[in-house]
């Protein structure tokens, strides 16, 4: 597998969407089947520490710079996957 193609693995959408119901699943103490994508990150009880604390490790791991305010303004792990897919393709 080339570089290039293991980058584009690790930032598919369904890559991204994947890590992410891991990380709110890790917060959440729950298990990644207990995540539901569409879900309002706040109403499934992730607090701005943790809203924080994802915006950190999207930061380390895809190396974007995102707002602090991203878990908000983009409140499911459906939109922010498609904000982060739009973001790496850019």
């Amino acid at each position: 597998m080339t570089e290039t193609t293991t980058a584009d693995a690790l930032t598919s959408p369904q890559a991204i969407r994947s890590w992410l119901v891991d990380r709110v699943a890790y917060y959440l103490e729950r298990t990644p089947a207990e995540i539901d994508e569409g879900a309002d990150l706040a109403e499934m009880g992730l607090d701005s520490v943790y809203a924080l604390t994802l915006c950190g490790d999207v930061e380390d791991r895809f190396g974007l710079v995102v707002e602090p305010t991203m878990a908000w303004d983009h409140p499911t792990i459906d939109a922010i996957t498609a904000h982060l897919a739009a973001e790496l393709t850019a």
